[in-house]
């Protein structure tokens, strides 16, 4: 296997730093990088701020061993747990760390996840279709695929895939299942491509590529948990914290976007001649829009080309309304 440090490549990381930067100054800031993964974002931010400590959470225990072998000379100022990012509030609170100076997100599947052939996440090669990030709970995106009633099927293709020829893929799938039920990606990937017609096959990369997608996110619950995420996170910030959230499709990025403008806005009845306190915005947005990566890192690590970064700043500490 190789070493973690040689398989990753941290996407838009020297613009996640600087976004962070001005909040991970102080001694004893804490800074939380809620998808360890491999560990090269965690790295840099402990390398970049010695005087930061830093909570890493990973659902995923071959990650979290990995990225603890990469990370093991900061050890003394770094805590890994064994967690999905949503159960941020309840990591925090048990390490007794309330409130923190910086968050950062990196989402969408790890360059581990993707690079080990038994883990299913990789339409390129054939393997087992687990799609799990933590092999260890939940359902196969082969059992997803065997069982699930085509209604669902076609609702998750249009809704986590945005796949437009779903009915017609679903159509297919449950034709084959009958005859023996899935359990290898690389028989989905005929699949799909015997399914659509020629005009579908020529755009938009491979044409599993948003089946697997759309199998990916159910199986991890992934937009269910960034729902809860997101906002938990917002409320974990000092006032002067920063949050940083990395993403890879337009799902993704539509909900981080919705989260941080509604922070950013007064909320106060229209009219008011003063708008009291507990009404201002609490965020302060950093980025205009989504910012991309450029061409250079897209032309060095091709699995930078769908990210899309947006940062905000905390402002006011939350008020009952």
């Amino acid at each position: 296997m190789t070493s973690s440090d040689q398989r990753h490549v941290p996407v838009m990381l020297q613009r996640c730093l600087d976004l962070l930067a001005p909040a991970l100054t102080e001694p004893g800031a804490v800074v939380v990088d809620c998808t360890l993964g491999l560990g090269g974002h965690s790295e840099a931010l402990l390398s970049r701020f010695p005087e930061a400590r830093l909570v890493a959470l990973d659902r995923d225990p071959a990650a979290l061993k990995l990225a603890g072998e990469r990370l093991a000379p900061y050890a003394d100022r770094s805590e890994l747990v064994h967690a999905v990012y949503d159960e941020l509030p309840a990591v925090l609170e048990r390490l007794g760390t309330p409130q923190v100076q910086g968050v950062l997100f990196d989402l969408g599947v790890s360059s581990m996840q993707l690079d080990e052939a038994d883990r299913g996440f990789a339409y390129a090669q054939d393997a087992p279709l687990d799609m799990r990030m933590d092999q260890t709970t939940g359902i196969s995106a082969a059992e997803v695929l065997n069982t699930y009633p085509p209604g669902d099927l076609v609702r998750l293709l249009r809704s986590y895939g945005e796949e437009k020829q779903a009915k017609r893929i679903v159509e297919a799938v449950v034709r084959e299942r009958r005859q023996e039920p899935f359990t290898r990606s690389a028989r989905l990937v005929e699949l799909i491509r015997d399914a659509l017609p020629q005009a579908a096959k020529r755009t938009g990369g491979n044409p599993a590529k948003r089946t697997f997608q759309a199998l990916r996110i159910e199986v991890n619950g992934e937009l269910a948990v960034l729902e809860r995420a997101i906002p938990a996170a917002v409320d974990a910030l000092a006032v002067g914290g920063r949050i940083a959230v990395l993403s890879y499709h337009s799902l993704e990025d539509r909900l981080v976007k919705q989260v941080l403008a509604a922070g950013a806005v007064n909320t106060a009845p229209p009219g008011l001649p003063v708008v009291p306190e507990r009404y201002q915005p609490r965020l302060k947005l950093l980025t205009r829009g989504a910012e991309l990566p450029d061409e250079e890192e897209v032309a060095r690590n091709r699995r930078a080309a769908p990210a899309r970064l947006r940062g905000a700043e905390r402002i006011r500490e939350a008020q009952d309304r």
